[in-house]
């Protein structure tokens, strides 16, 4: 295991997702609905936050229940990135690149977790 959250690459990939649905909720189009924007920003940066806050209990079991609120969280993004191209808010070439990037951070949250899941196991 890694020593740092730093080091886990899932949390880099979430850091970028949070960096990019920042950038698209600063347009203008975001700017008339700041509810929307803001709980799209709260789950964004909920799932880096909780890969982190999970990592640093240094616990095993509450690792996985941190990554499981980041993946539910990864999940809540993509679902307000179709309420926000239902909306006009983002193109649909722009929404399913954003979903894109969320399902794999989902998927690599999900590969971590199955990874700690067996180094508890093995101990």
């Amino acid at each position: 295991m890694t020593t740092t959250f730093e080091a886990l690459r899932v949390w880099h990939d979430a850091r970028r997702l949070t960096l990019r649905i920042y950038r698209i909720t600063q347009g203008d189009t975001f700017v008339v609905d700041r509810l929307m924007s803001d709980q799209i920003r709260r789950a964004a940066i909920s799932i880096m936050s909780n890969i982190a806050e999970g990592y640093e209990r240094a616990r095993p079991r509450e690792f996985l229940r941190f990554l499981s609120i980041a993946k539910g969280s990864a999940g809540e993004v993509r679902c307000q990135l179709y309420a926000a191209e239902d909306l006009g808010y983002l193109s649909t070439e722009k929404a399913i690149q954003l979903r894109q990037q969320a399902a794999i951070v989902s998927r690599e949250i999900a590969a971590l977790a199955r990874s700690e899941e067996q180094r508890m196991v093995r101990k």
